[in-house]
């Protein structure tokens, strides 16, 4: 109950620099997000303290990596919006092609080493536990936007 407590205290407490870090022109603090991020992910796969000593830095290589594979897909996707000639578009597809190929196989390792820290139940529900940190974030930003308050959407 009082780790429940806890962790109700800080999102409250990191909801104004959450709601922030949906907005471009906005500036927000990434060490609040970061924070929050793992308070959320920690509670909800209630991972304990021996797990998330050694889960945190596995997760965080992981994501900064993952984050780099997004953005180089990002920048192919932007590429691909220019006229081009056919031989470059098969390229692009190609280049699309090993990049998804790359991010699959460093989550297969991700998930294999993971799956050492935490248990195989506790890594199914990591994916949608992180979505639903980000759509939380987002519900925040959306409800001050519209009116002040935090949105009830689920």
């Amino acid at each position: 109950m009082k780790k429940i407590l806890i962790i109700a205290f800080m999102t409250l407490w990191l909801a104004p620099g959450l709601a922030l870090a949906q907005r471009p022109d906005a500036t927000y603090d990434k060490e609040k997000l970061e924070s929050a991020r793992v308070a959320f992910i920690t509670n909800r796969l209630d991972l304990k303290p021996e797990q998330a000593e050694k889960f945190w830095p596995l997760f965080n290589k992981y994501n900064d990596e993952r984050s780099q594979m997004m953005e180089q897909l990002s920048s192919l996707n932007r590429s691909s919006m220019n006229e081009t000639s056919d031989a470059k578009a098969k390229e692009i597809v190609q280049q699309r092609f090993v990049l998804q190929q790359k991010m699959l196989d460093r989550e297969k390792l991700f998930m294999d080493d993971v799956m050492k820290v935490i248990t195989p139940v506790q890594a199914v529900k990591l994916g949608g536990v992180n979505r639903e940190f980000t759509r939380q974030v987002y519900r925040m930003n959306q409800g001050r936007r519209h009116g002040g308050g935090q949105s009830t959407e689920k």
